[in-house]
């Protein structure tokens, strides 16, 4: 497999950064897996980081050298990481559970295998544009599918942080969303990210970045100016991204090489 690929997180202008992300690897398969906490009194940050470290330890059991099911391992893994989540001291008087969203990639055989849970996103771009991405679960979206709002109101929008969907939180609540699979070309861009780092953004100036400078940089930079633009209300920023191309380095693993990003 030939790619770059960089990963970075900010507390932004929070008390914590509730954010976890990382990535894995192997000969056949990459994975790339966001998490975004939620509720600081109930350490959504501990939410997050179960969701991460149940991707990896599950990639490096099964990924030897490829997963079998990667449609099937995305769901069924997420779904496990809920149940644990789901068995962590209940505190009634604090809320409840805590509870994260969760993105995740499984690429194998140039074929991007995807699912996510809450409004962390995965972006696709190609040729100049958004090629793919998620749909958030979230109040605002259910009024932008409505068409009581634009995109534009939504991203301003006083319930842009509400969302319906979320490992750990309520029982019920959660259900993992599988999108289809996309064979990549040379030169797609992958990108994960939480609200923070999409949120002060249009789709038009992502694709705009990636395509200007390595993956690194921009991802780097998009951080500094979310900062900027929400001007002390940040949430914590968060990203991992991805250039598939056959002019990056080639990567090779025989076991299983993970990467979980330190937040302190």
């Amino acid at each position: 497999m030939n790619f770059s690929i960089h990963q970075a997180s900010h507390i932004g202008n929070r008390k914590f950064n509730q954010d976890r992300v990382a990535y894995a690897y192997c000969k056949d398969s990459l994975l790339l897996v966001l998490a975004d906490g939620m509720g600081g009194h109930l350490h959504g940050e501990m939410a997050a980081a179960v969701a991460i470290e149940t991707f990896v330890e599950t990639f490096g059991r099964h990924a030897q050298p490829r997963i079998s099911d990667p449609d099937a391992f995305i769901a069924d893994t997420m779904r496990y990481a809920h149940e644990r989540i789901m068995r962590f001291p209940h505190d009634q008087e604090m809320g409840g559970f805590p509870g994260t969203t969760c993105v995740a990639v499984l690429i194998q055989d140039g074929i991007m295998y995807w699912g996510h849970a809450g409004d962390s996103r995965l972006y696709l771009m190609r040729d100049g544009a958004v090629y793919a991405r998620t749909t958030d679960h979230s109040m605002v979206q259910r009024l932008v599918d409505a068409g009581s709002i634009s995109a534009e109101q939504a991203r301003v929008h006083s319930q842009r942080n509400q969302i319906t969907n979320c490992l750990g939180g309520i029982q019920d609540m959660f259900y993992a969303e599988s999108g289809k699979p996309i064979e990549l070309k040379s030169g797609d861009v992958v990108l994960l990210g939480s609200d923070g780092l999409w949120g002060p953004f249009t789709d038009r100036e992502l694709v705009e970045s990636f395509f200007s400078m390595p993956v690194a940089d921009v991802l780097d930079d998009l951080i500094k100016i979310a900062l900027q633009r929400e001007d002390g209300r940040s949430d914590n920023i968060t990203g991992v991204v991805v250039r598939w191309s056959e002019g990056e380095n080639t990567r090779h693993a025989g076991e299983p090489v993970s990467h979980i990003l330190e937040i302190l």
